[in-house]
């Protein structure tokens, strides 16, 4: 079946959707824009590019706060690792770069 007519419905939901994709994007430059100046600041002051202390615990706060959300916490600590790791990939390349 073929609809002629959009769905309103469905493109208001979708619409909502965009916005939230957009606020996410920028959420995240603006995340790995502050990421960058970390990584920048241990490459010149000879930090480790990882946390591992730190990470644990962004993690298990991050599984609490999506818990509380009603958040699958597996879903989220998956999504945090992805950005910690992609982070400590940062660093390392501005510690190689020093």
């Amino acid at each position: 079946m073929t609809q002629t007519q959009p769905d309103p419905v469905l493109a208001g939901y979708r619409a909502s959707i965009d916005n939230i994709d957009a606020a996410l994007i920028h959420m995240l430059a603006e995340r790995f824009r502050i990421t960058k100046a970390v990584g920048e600041y241990k490459a010149k002051t000879a930090l480790p590019a990882s946390d591992p202390g730190r990470e644990e615990r962004q993690i298990a706060r991050l599984r609490k706060l999506a818990e509380d959300a009603q958040l699958d916490p597996d879903f989220g600590e998956k999504f945090i690792r992805f950005i910690i790791d992609e982070v400590i990939r940062h660093h390392v390349q501005a510690a190689e770069a020093k």
